[in-house]
């Protein structure tokens, strides 16, 4: 049998359970979740290898309707690239709802593009029968090169996705060695999970206007010496992230430090504090600063 392998970019719009989905297939945890949509806001590689088979599944942010600033804009062009510039595309949708989201997030993939659609959190139906007309309906959205209703919760059906999803990519060599899980390396995966707890603690609206920026990251011995910065764009966020005598902050520093000794494998210092940059997420300088291009 051939080996392939290839790029999934994984698209759809926000909360369908993408990087529930990218971990469940990988197998490991390489990308941030909450139960708040648009928590995704960096291209994630996850590399998944297999015998005869390499697929290397690329996380990206979800389509945004209302793009208000110009951080929503780059993170819907980052979208549509990574949809656009794969081997294959996996479109993915909630099971029983395709609204308008959806239908606009699947148009950004190019007409030219295969795509597969995995149907997720089949996991929260009551009647399974309620989905065979859904899936009727989707498959006549668009050529579909297959539809596979997953959980990403379960991992129910995910060997038939993986199996679709081969036969769409090229025979070529593996492009990474085999125990390698990503493209991103400790420093970046601090920095998401201590956003990932700003999203996971807070309310809706605060974590979008927040960043968090390592500072420096430091091996010492068996330690990891982890300074971070997180970024608010107006003084009166910034008690809202410390909370009572910074209470708020230490909560979430100490899940964070916590999630990086594991994924880590060793002891981790995390020191952490909030600054003031107005306005971060309509200034084209730092974003740019910020890895946003």
């Amino acid at each position: 049998m051939s080996h392939r392998c290839g790029t999934v970019g994984i698209a759809g719009r926000p909360n369908t359970g993408k990087s529930s989905l990218l971990n469940r297939l990988v197998g490991e945890k390489v990308s941030i979740v909450s139960v708040k949509p648009q928590t995704t806001r960096h291209l994630v590689s996850g590399i998944l290898t297999r015998p005869d088979t390499q697929y290397i599944f690329v996380d990206a942010p979800g389509q945004q309707l209302q793009a208000v600033n110009a951080l929503h804009r780059r993170l819907n062009r980052r979208a549509s690239e990574a949809a656009r510039d794969s081997d294959v595309a996996l479109f993915v949708v909630e099971a029983l709802r395709f609204g308008q989201e959806d239908k606009e997030a699947l148009a950004k993939i190019p007409a030219a593009q295969r795509v597969v659609a995995a149907v997720n959190k089949i996991d929260l139906l009551r009647n399974s029968a309620e989905l065979i007309p859904f899936l009727d309906r989707l498959s006549k959205t668009r050529d579909f090169a297959a539809i596979v209703p997953v959980s990403a919760k379960t991992g129910k059906n995910i060997p038939q996705l993986l199996d679709a999803l081969r036969v769409e990519l090229p025979e070529a060599p593996a492009a990474y060695p085999p125990d390698q899980l990503t493209d991103r390396d400790e420093r970046f995966f601090a920095a998401e999970l201590l956003r990932e707890k700003l999203f996971q603690e807070m309310g809706q609206e605060l974590p979008y206007r927040c960043e968090v920026v390592v500072d420096s990251f430091r091996q010492e011995g068996r330690l990891r010496r982890i300074e971070a910065t997180i970024l608010v764009e107006r003084e009166s966020q910034k008690p809202i992230v410390l909370g009572a005598r910074g209470e708020r902050l230490k909560r979430m520093a100490s899940a964070a430090r916590r999630d990086m000794e594991k994924l880590f494998g060793g002891k981790v210092y995390l020191g952490t504090w909030v600054k003031v940059r107005k306005a971060w997420t309509d200034d084209a300088r730092v974003l740019r600063q910020l890895g946003y291009e």
